[in-house]
């Protein structure tokens, strides 16, 4: 096991009080969270998202991205449920940190798209990692998940964690003119699925 438990606290948010989990990832030094609500026993599969950070998206009010919107949707359907779990990744940028994501937006300012961007400074388009999932949800007691995404890469990249996944849930919000270019770019070549409004 590479993530250690560090502790645990009350998060009251406007969606309900969760509890918040704080997580070590011993080999990066990087801090990860869950957000928990209400009682994970049982064995019934657990509602849930993995987000990765976007601090422009989740902090900074962001339309560039669907991030914000999207953690917001998530915790407020967990609330909703009576039960679940958000992780919190921290991998900024789809991996590449966020000073990197600013000089990709900088590229995306002149006419590149988001996977154009990673790849013009040198990066894959998408370096997320997964592997600290699975001891987060052992940690909770989590064996299943019904999980809010887009991303068929995610269900997959989790499922090769041992994570069992018994549903995708479409996750579609934030949509506006600002990120139509990011949203499609996502689709045709990262391969999330999405509808058309």
């Amino acid at each position: 096991m590479s993530v250690r438990f560090i502790a645990e606290s009350r998060l009251p948010t406007p969606f309900g009080q969760f509890t918040m989990h704080g997580f070590e990832d011993e080999r990066t030094g990087k801090e990860h969270i869950a957000l928990s609500f209400g009682d994970l026993k049982g064995d019934e599969p657990m509602l849930g998202r993995v987000h990765s950070e976007c601090l422009t998206g989740d902090a900074l009010f962001s339309v560039r991205c669907d991030c914000g919107s999207q953690l917001q949707l998530a915790l407020k359907k967990i609330a909703e449920e009576g039960r679940g779990v958000l992780l919190y990744l921290r991998q900024e940028g789809r991996g590449i940190g966020l000073l990197n994501k600013i000089r990709a937006y900088e590229l995306q300012d002149h006419g590149l798209d988001t996977v154009e961007a990673n790849e013009e400074l040198g990066f894959a388009p998408d370096m997320r990692q997964y592997d600290m999932c699975r001891d987060m949800l052992n940690h909770l007691g989590v064996s299943s998940l019904r999980l809010m995404t887009n991303n068929p890469r995610k269900v997959d990249a989790l499922v090769k964690q041992g994570i069992q996944i018994v549903e995708r849930l479409p996750h579609q919000t934030g949509q506006n003119p600002h990120n139509e270019r990011y949203l499609a770019t996502k689709m045709c070549k990262l391969g999330h699925l999405y509808n058309k409004a």
